[in-house]
């Protein structure tokens, strides 16, 4: 497959990165969804490890390591997506210059977003803080820099919901994602918990009057059910498969919800076979979704290990040799291919 679809070289526009404003034409292919600091062995999202100082110097190496085996693999750009509250991301702004070294040592454009993740990891700052504040936070983001940095974000996300629930908080920070698109224009891309409140998520959005198209939902290939899948696509945004090769991870639901069953969907919450998830881009690709489907891994160092045939053997090349190998199988062609790796990412990244 080759590495620039004919239609990205096309797509106008310009895409925010972490060392500036490039050609949305440039990117190539684009892992839209992942988190280039949480690759270091630790719990989930967290960094790992005790020693600050150790934990950035690790973050960085493990990442410009990968981002080169991204870049051989024919990657030629990655969104990280992690929000304040998770991977050492907070008011400071620290880890978002690590990403400016990582980019410039690995030679792959990185944008980097802005939001807010699930309640149970948000800072207390966030949680206290007005609707007002969370929008001019996500602006100024955008406009002049995360925490005073000067490093922009490009887009919103992962703005985050949680298991079968929206708490006033996190629709608190999702409607302040999507005031920030009004004024910004960059796109907005959620966290949903196992594919659950997509549907809600969507008519949040629509009531800011958010335009559907800029919008991308995140994490669809963990929900089992490819018709729900369907009804969220017929709203007219885009959906993402980004767990690719994380066929086994580490979130856990302890204890279960009271109010939530005993069934189908909390038992499989924790297993998503890749062949299962070639079926599905298959089917949507055939049925004529394929423009608005999106590919990513998320790929974090905890999950490295809980899944050593993909992410461990592979690292971010698992998306474009052996899960595209089995898209080839299934039918889905280099064209089809290349659209939900490089020519959807640029159009939704460009401004």
């Amino acid at each position: 497959m080759s590495i620039e679809a004919d239609d990205a070289a096309s797509v106008a526009g310009t895409v925010q990165t972490v060392l500036g404003p490039v050609p949305a034409s440039d990117l190539g292919r684009v892992l839209h969804h992942e988190h280039l600091l949480s690759l270091t062995p630790g719990a989930w999202l967290s960094g790992g490890g005790d020693d600050p100082a150790l934990i950035a110097e690790d973050q960085v190496e493990r990442a410009v390591g990968a981002l080169r085996g991204a870049r051989a693999a024919g990657v030629g750009t990655v969104v990280d997506l992690s929000p304040y509250g998770v991977v050492g991301r907070d008011e400071r702004g620290e880890n978002v210059v690590r990403l400016q070294e990582i980019s410039r040592r690995a030679g792959v454009h990185v944008v980097t977003g802005t939001a807010v993740y699930l309640e149970s990891f948000s800072p207390v700052w966030t949680v206290e803080a007005s609707l007002d504040d969370m929008t001019a936070r996500f602006v100024r983001d955008a406009a002049r820099g995360i925490a005073g940095t000067g490093v922009r974000a490009g887009v919103l996300g992962e703005q985050a919901t949680g298991l079968d629930v929206i708490t006033a908080h996190e629709e608190k920070c999702l409607r302040a994602a999507a005031r920030a698109h009004a004024e910004t224009g960059l796109a907005l891309v959620t966290h949903t918990t196992h594919g659950t409140m997509a549907l809600e998520q969507v008519e949040l959005l629509r009531s800011e009057g958010v335009d559907l198209a800029r919008v991308v939902i995140g994490h669809m290939d963990t929900h089992p059910d490819t018709d729900y899948v369907r009804r969220v696509l017929d709203t007219g945004v885009h959906v993402a498969f980004d767990t690719i090769g994380k066929q086994l991870w580490d979130f856990r639901v302890e204890p279960l919800p009271a109010d939530l069953p005993d069934g189908p969907m909390l038992k499989d919450a924790y297993h998503r076979s890749d062949v299962t998830r070639a079926d599905r881009v298959a089917a949507l690709v055939a049925e004529g979704y394929g423009e608005r489907v999106l590919l990513a891994q998320d790929l974090t160092g905890e999950e490295v290990s809980l899944n050593p045939g993909t992410h461990g053997v592979w690292g971010y090349g698992y998306l474009t040799g052996p899960f595209a190998a089995m898209l080839r199988e299934r039918g889905v062609g280099e064209d089809a291919f290349e659209t939900m790796l490089t020519t959807t990412p640029a159009r939704l990244l460009a401004v």
